[in-house]
């Protein structure tokens, strides 16, 4: 992939600021288990924040590709802090195609300047990727629609400034046909937050979010009644194909690490990187990670050219997760006993990425879409 001239400029923004600002503080951010919002505000006022996004919202309105970019390199210093550009790459772009013009205007800009972060509110207790099982409830009510549920699993659900969610509108035997979206600012009346314990991304904030007569004005609907769901899931190809870099970034960082002390560590007389049991292992790691990495890119460039990439996106959304999760396991293990530690950041690594083998679709999920795109969904049933 030969980059532009800007696209470097770019990426080498982002390389400063993750490998000078995040990565020093990766671990101790994990400990106090707390998103820093001034951070987030720096890496808007270097414009590293919805880089994608329209120039007259305050982004610079670059390609699907430079945005890739910036993720990796994000994720290298930070897994976690990655998350909030690839939330907004995702959520603003949903806000600019389907909400009012007058909430698209409040919120973008707030979300490029590190302002405000939007939660996407789609899975529940019963399921997420099925849209026929949501049962969170938005009724009509003269000009305001009534919310009633729950929805759990969500990404940043006590961190949140306001939620793009899901809602039947219509029967339950409508499946998606029923479903609408709705933006709802987090101080409304009636919602109310949980925070989970979670094996890894701590500052992430997932958490159960409940709605209890939440009354959204009609002004507030994402699209169409009864069609938010098919509207708004488009751009989940996008978010995917960026999740897998986000894995590439913290893979590569591991890589790196790993092989420097390959180099530096001696046993038996010499670097134990000259012998192959350590050093084909992360040969072959460098391997796997450079090949979801350039899938994830064609997947991008795709989009780029106004090309569908559905199924690129499903695949490197479920082997980007996994890959990474096997080469920093193997990371780790070249450290031999100096890597059970949590003094290195491979363990923690190694959590923060396993959780996207689960959020954002899983692999069994994307491997449905991936048949579905080569044969018909009729022919593939869950």
């Amino acid at each position: 992939m030969i980059l532009t001239d800007d696209q470097i400029a770019l990426q080498e923004t982002a390389r400063r600021f993750a490998r000078g600002r995040l990565l020093p503080d990766y671990q101790k951010r994990e400990k106090t288990g707390v998103l820093d919002r001034d951070l987030i505000r720096e890496m808007g006022q270097l414009g590293l924040l919805g880089v994608d996004l329209p120039e007259d919202m305050g982004g610079l309105g670059v390609d699907a590709v430079t945005t890739g970019l910036i993720a990796e390199e994000l994720a290298y210093g930070d897994f976690n802090v990655s998350a909030v550009p690839v939330g907004i790459s995702l959520n603003a772009a949903i806000l600019l195609r389907h909400a009012q013009p007058e909430v698209a205007r409040e919120w973008v800009p707030r979300m490029i300047r590190g302002e405000a972060i939007v939660a996407i509110c789609l899975t529940e207790p019963r399921g997420g990727s099925d849209a026929s099982n949501l049962q969170l409830k938005a009724r009509r009510q003269g000009g305001d629609y009534v919310i009633n549920g729950e929805k759990t699993s969500i990404t940043f659900a006590d961190r949140a400034d306001a939620y793009l969610i899901f809602a039947r509108t219509g029967g339950p035997d409508e499946g998606a046909k029923g479903v609408t979206a709705f933006f709802i600012p987090g101080e409304t009346a009636g919602i109310s937050r949980t925070h989970f314990d979670d094996v890894g991304s701590a500052i992430i904030g997932r958490g159960s979010v409940f709605f209890d007569d939440v009354r959204v004005p009609a002004s507030h609907r994402l699209g169409e009644e009864g069609k938010g769901f098919t509207q708004v899931m488009q751009g989940f190809d996008y978010s995917r194909a960026l999740i897998a870099l986000q894995c590439c970034g913290a893979a590569q960082a591991s890589l790196d690490e790993a092989w420097a002390y390959a180099a530096e560590r001696e046993a038996f007389g010499r670097p134990i990187g000259q012998f192959q049991g350590v050093s084909f292992p992360l040969a072959e790691g460098e391997s796997h990670i450079a090949a979801v990495r350039q899938l994830a890119y064609h997947a991008l460039a795709l989009r780029d050219a106004g090309q569908p990439h559905t199924s690129e996106a499903a695949m490197v959304k479920w082997m980007g997760p996994r890959t990474a999760f096997d080469v920093i396991h193997q990371c780790l293990l070249t450290f031999g006993h100096y890597g059970w530690s949590k003094d290195l950041p491979h363990q923690q690594r190694l959590r923060d990425v396993m959780g996207l083998e689960i959020g954002d679709g899983t692999a069994g999920v994307m491997k449905l879409i991936i048949a579905r795109q080569r044969i018909g969904r009729a022919a593939v049933q869950y």
